[in-house]
């Protein structure tokens, strides 16, 4: 698996595609079904450079160093082919027809397949599916389909039901981690609340590690709510103001208060510290776990749920804020 080594998790799809190669039992369709930055286009390179491996073991392992794997790994392997996009928001039926349709009649050049994936397969059009569904139903022998969808549900049923549907499941948080602390050396507290935002998405959890403004955010829900104890009306009021400047990423901003007041819950019920995200910030969450009451923290955090639903239905937004945060200054 050489050069695909950073694949984290995703152990039962990795075995699936050696086996499924190893076999030569290829389907001529797969849709990969998962979120953004769930690790869709590694594990369908990884998918691709297996199936043409001109070395590859009886366990169906690519060998990695084959001159088919070095130009899947260098991306410049013939019988790999990406289908592009123009329209950012569109997969036209033109593309497909274009770079798909028209080119799978010629056979592969140096392999045994010829591989089409397909980034954001759903967003092709209605169009471009059925150009698509045609040849799915009679392919070439030697063609293997990829279809990368966040959301497979948009597909035709009609293409769904011609594919193998491989979804891609969380990765364990353990395994998050410890991949941005070993390979990018980020500090464990930092690891702990990209792995709590990140619930399992790999791609998420390497974006808001290097991310200057996820971390602007967090530094200033940890201001706010260290000292929002000992402010007055006015610094209350400049502190809805403040929450402005991250309308756009008010979720997270909510969610980072959210996670603070889960530590405090976790920290009271317990006296460890041992699951507690912000470990950063004991010393603060000791004293709000030896202030607040178990019943306070469940209004702060009802309230929290209340603010994303009023924001949803367009409600005022400095006002839900400072209701917001009357709420957790009164508990």
């Amino acid at each position: 698996m050489s050069g695909f080594k950073e694949i984290i998790g995703h152990k039962n799809l990795i075995q699936y595609i050696e086996n499924v190669s190893a076999s030569d039992m290829v389907s001529h369709a797969y849709i990969l079904n998962g979120e953004r930055g769930s690790g869709k286009r590694l594990l369908a390179d990884f998918f691709a450079m297996t199936l043409q491996c001109e070395n590859r073991e009886e366990r169906g392992e690519a060998c990695g160093k084959c001159r088919s794997c070095r130009q899947a790994m260098g991306g410049n392997q013939p019988d790999i082919i990406y289908v592009r996009h123009e329209k950012p928001a569109t997969i036209s039926v033109e593309d497909i027809r274009s770079q798909l349709n028209n080119d799978i009649v010629i056979r592969p050049y140096s392999s045994q397949y010829k591989i089409y994936i397909v980034p954001e397969s759903d967003k092709m059009s209605v169009q471009a599916q059925n150009a698509l569904l045609k040849t799915i139903e009679e392919p070439p022998e030697y063609a293997v389909i990829i279809l990368l969808t966040e959301n497979a549900e948009t597909l035709l049923p009609t293409i769904r039901s011609r594919c193998v549907i491989l979804k891609l499941r969380n990765i364990k948080d353990q395994l998050i981690k410890k991949y941005l602390m070993e390979q990018m050396e980020i500090p464990d507290y930092k690891a702990d609340i990209c792995v709590a935002f990140a619930q399992g998405n790999m791609g998420k959890a390497i974006s808001l590690a290097t991310s200057e403004h996820f971390n602007e955010i967090k530094e200033e829900v940890v201001h706010l709510l260290r000292n929002i104890d000992e402010m007055e009306t006015e610094d209350l009021m400049k502190a809805v103001k403040k929450c402005t400047e991250f309308k756009l990423d008010i979720n997270d901003y909510l969610d980072m208060i959210s996670i603070w007041y889960r530590d405090v819950l976790i920290y009271k019920a317990t006296l460890s510290v041992d699951r507690v995200v912000f470990s950063d910030q004991l010393k603060y969450i000791k004293q709000r776990g030896n202030k607040s009451s178990y019943e306070g923290v469940e209004v702060i955090l009802n309230a929290i749920e209340k603010a994303k639903a009023r924001l949803n239905a367009n409600v005022n937004f400095e006002l839900t804020m400072e209701l917001l945060l009357l709420t957790v200054k009164e508990n």
